[in-house]
């Protein structure tokens, strides 16, 4: 086992830990125990349990794409105090000033890019447990042998999980796989989009990091594109799956956390004066700790609620004039 295995083996244990357990549930429920269906929900699984875990690197994610795209003004004109300084204490004082200007901003690239990298090992684990563990019918930790060679002959639309796009000539493992290839390619440029799209304001379009950022958006899906003939079907609805999910997270977070001056905020911002307006449609006052009636307005001026007087005794009885 060389140092790419043995720092990978713990978290290979980690997923067929929660795949079994998965499965095991999934069959207490009623599912067929064989079927390629338990197995696949069971990865499903495994993608919901570790993005509830990522929540909160996933927030700061946002928050710090946000941030890195709202500094870049300011980024520009520390370039542009420097440039064409290339001595050390210049390279030093543009170095010191553009880490204060993050953590004034409380931002870094780094925490833009955190979730992404925490994910990739738990991907190469996932791909390891259903190349070999699976494939070979060998196990791993609580994945027993008898579990892996059931997995590995349960089928969804007759492919099985571990099969790929180039390792299979069936027709059905082309097409679901393509099928599977498309879907993920696509929501990963939805995702990205959706970030770029409606949480940056317009002035944070025209930089650098920006322009950045759009490259990455149309780069990546033809990475994935290009790669996802060589992952295995389970690897394939492993990484869709954690799109869906991406892009429902990202969309409730920008929802209620918007970037100022974007799209996102400008929504905000029309739902909070329409919740206004509607709670300024009531016609009820509340007087002296009574419920008083407002009265119709005319002539666009409000006419001010009024009250019946409350009765102060009785009456005095009326004296007849003596004769």
């Amino acid at each position: 086992m060389n140092f790419f295995e043995s720092l990978i083996y713990p978290l290979e244990w980690v997923v067929a830990w929660i795949m079994v357990g998965a499965h095991a549930g999934l069959t207490a429920l009623g599912m067929p125990e064989t079927s390629g269906w338990t197995w696949s929900l069971s990865i499903v699984a495994l993608v919901v349990i570790i993005r509830i875990v990522l929540i909160p690197l996933f927030v700061k994610q946002i928050k710090a794409s946000r941030g890195m795209a709202l500094l870049q003004p300011e980024m520009r004109k520390i370039q542009q105090k420097y440039k064409g300084k290339s001595d050390p204490a210049s390279r030093e004082a543009m170095s010191r000033e553009t880490m204060e200007l993050y953590r004034s901003h409380g931002t870094n690239p780094f925490s833009s890019c955190l979730p992404i990298l925490l994910q990739a090992p738990i991907f190469f684990a996932l791909f390891r447990v259903l190349n070999y563990g699976i494939r070979n019918e060998e196990g791993v930790g609580p994945l027993t042998g008898v579990l892996a060679r059931q997995a590995a002959e349960s089928t969804i639309f007759g492919a099985r999980l571990t099969d790929t796009f180039l390792g299979s000539p069936d027709l059905n493992v082309k097409i679901l796989t393509a099928v599977l290839i498309v879907a993920m390619s696509l929501t990963t440029f939805t995702t990205q989009r959706q970030l770029m799209i409606k949480n940056m304001p317009a002035s944070a379009l025209d930089n650098p990091f920006a322009q950045q950022q759009k490259l990455i958006m149309y780069l990546f899906p033809i990475i994935f594109a290009v790669s996802g003939v060589n992952f295995p079907i389970g690897v394939l609805i492993y990484w869709f799956t954690t799109n869906l999910w991406t892009g429902g997270q990202q969309a409730y977070v920008i929802r209620r956390m918007p970037a100022p001056g974007s799209k996102a905020e400008e929504a905000l911002e029309a739902r909070r004066a329409r919740k206004r307006a509607r709670r300024g449609d009531a016609s009820a006052e509340v007087v002296a700790g009574e419920v008083v009636q407002e009265a119709p307005q005319r002539s666009g001026q409000r006419v001010q609620p009024k009250r019946k007087d409350r009765s102060r005794g009785p009456a005095e009885p009326t004296r007849r004039p003596q004769n």
